[in-house]
């Protein structure tokens, strides 16, 4: 399926759409202040070791300590600038604070490998999400256009999208074009996806970029500081030419002129073919303009998503899943409602792929299609849900339907959704959805009253609250507030404040 890439960019944000047959399918996101940390190289410092959890803590120089698994060591790891060791890693007293390698074992327990202080090379797996620190691990590896280079292993393995009788060869070419001057290997490599079909000289010149980039990430780990940024991953323009541009790709249009020759130049050099792609957009109405990406974007911000057929979506994000309800709406076009049904799931299983894709909502997923009673029905909608699902570069799992009628599925988290990137939780709700009722929030201020009076005796009980909360007082509840002032033997006086919020009050002592 063809498909166009627009680019918008402006000083504190670059914001990229994949749209495909004319209907957005993806939108990426990054601000100046904001980058992604996932890729970005660090030479970390062991702020904690969790022998229970099998863990231990980073200092990356972030606001929040990075989490590295016993599972995501690897050997040859650099220690450095240990301000204690601990009695088993003791080094020669004449070797100073020189650089030491460890040998960790993959079956030791992580306070065996690493200790605290100890300096640690480390690359981010996954972004700090909500309250969780970066995800990290210490097997580097650097992606580049057709291969990604694992400095601290000699494998050369080859991407599982590549057919099988394909691998072995690809394999062997690499193994030959990566071998050194006297024959030995140093580091091993990957094979992407879309290196299936790329002559030795494109994978001659990565190989050599790739170790070109290591060599510089290893000399500034020997003269930086723990907790320093060593390598910082490619910028949201040249990671869409390195990972979403492919035989697919008509055209990438991007509206700056100075970017557009930056990011042409970085074409030239690392992905040639791409080159005659990349377009200037000088267009008059704004890029994104042009396929109604805002408006497509707006929507997505929403819970309700309106099908073609007058059926719609509702889309509920929480912390732990994201469930997704199917409701035939106003959608009666078919002779019986086992029809209706039908064909309000199909299309809404084609819709719910794509909103998986333009929200980047990750994680458990739940949706509920209409109840059906055929099972053709039913493996027909799951056929298509799948059929849809598997044009995501995102990698899916999903089941068929429960006993209760639904599906269930995962998406691969790899990013913030485009909901958490773009909104906060309300201020006068703070997240909910929903706030108390303004004679909830007035019985709230009389028990408060109530509770202030027996522990104090001012001389008046100044009640400062939203417009409409006051309003209510005045009106309906005017006797209620009368009661309560004589019951106490006390004046009650009210004050509006329009920057309160419904819930918000106070209750001044005069």
């Amino acid at each position: 399926m063809s498909q166009d890439i627009l680019i918008n960019w402006s000083p504190q944000e670059t914001r990229v759409a994949v749209v495909e047959q004319g209907a957005v399918q993806e939108v990426h996101l990054e601000r100046t202040l904001e980058r992604g940390l996932v890729g970005n190289i660090y030479l970390g410092k062991v702020s904690r070791v969790l022998p229970g959890m099998q863990s231990a803590f980073i200092d990356i120089g972030l606001d929040r300590a990075a989490f590295l698994h016993v599972a995501d060591l690897m050997p040859n790891i650099q220690a450095k600038h240990a301000p204690a060791r601990p009695p088993e890693a003791e080094a020669n007293p004449a070797q100073g604070n020189a650089p030491r390698v460890l040998t960790p074992n993959p079956v030791l327990p992580i306070e065996r490998q690493i200790f605290e202080g100890q300096a640690l090379m480390v690359q981010v797996l996954k972004d700090p999400i909500g309250t969780k620190g970066a995800r990290l691990t210490a097997q580097i590896s650097i992606a580049g256009r057709l291969l990604v280079f694992l400095p601290q292993d000699n494998h050369v393995g080859v991407s599982q999208k590549i057919p099988p009788a394909q691998r072995e060869a690809l394999r062997q070419r690499v193994t030959q074009l990566a071998a050194t001057p006297d024959g030995s290997a140093t580091g091993g490599f990957i094979l992407r996806t879309n290196a299936e079909d790329a002559a030795d000289q494109e994978l001659i010149d990565d190989i050599a970029y790739l170790r070109k980039t290591w060599l510089r990430i290893k000399e500034a780990a020997t003269r930086q500081p723990p907790a320093t940024l060593l390598h910082e991953d490619l910028n949201l323009m040249q990671r869409v030419l390195r990972d979403l541009v492919g035989a697919q790709t008509q055209s990438i249009r991007i509206d700056s002129r100075e970017q557009h020759g930056l990011l042409s130049g970085f074409a030239q050099e690392f992905m040639p073919d791409t080159v005659a792609k990349l377009q200037h957009y000088s267009g008059e109405r704004p890029i994104f303009d042009l396929f109604h990406i805002d408006d497509d974007i707006a929507k997505a911000l929403g819970r309700r998503v309106d099908l073609k057929s007058g059926g719609y979506l509702v889309i509920d994000q929480t912390e732990a899943l994201t469930t997704v309800d199917v409701n035939t709406g106003g959608f009666v076009g078919a002779r019986n409602f086992d029809d209706t049904v039908f064909r309000t799931n199909l299309e809404a299983a084609q819709a719910i792929a794509r909103q998986l894709r333009l929200r980047n909502l990750g994680g458990i997923v739940i949706v509920d299609f209409i109840d059906m009673t055929r099972e053709d029905h039913r493996g027909a909608v799951l056929t298509e849900f799948r059929k849809q699902l598997a044009r995501d570069r995102v990698k899916t799992m999903i089941g068929g339907f429960s006993q209760l009628g639904l599906v269930e599925m995962t998406r691969k988290r790899t990013r913030e959704s485009l909901a958490h990137m773009l909104c906060e939780p309300c201020e006068a709700c703070a997240g909910k959805g929903e706030v108390k009722t303004a004679r909830s929030v007035c019985y709230d201020i009389l028990r408060e009253i109530l509770r202030e009076a027996r522990a104090f005796n001012p001389r008046e009980f100044r009640v400062v609250a939203s417009p409409k909360v006051v309003e209510l007082f005045l009106d309906e509840e005017r006797a209620h507030l009368a009661g309560l002032s004589d019951f106490i033997g006390k004046p009650i006086s009210l004050q509006a404040e329009s920057s309160m919020t419904q819930e918000q009050y106070d209750i001044v002592l005069l």
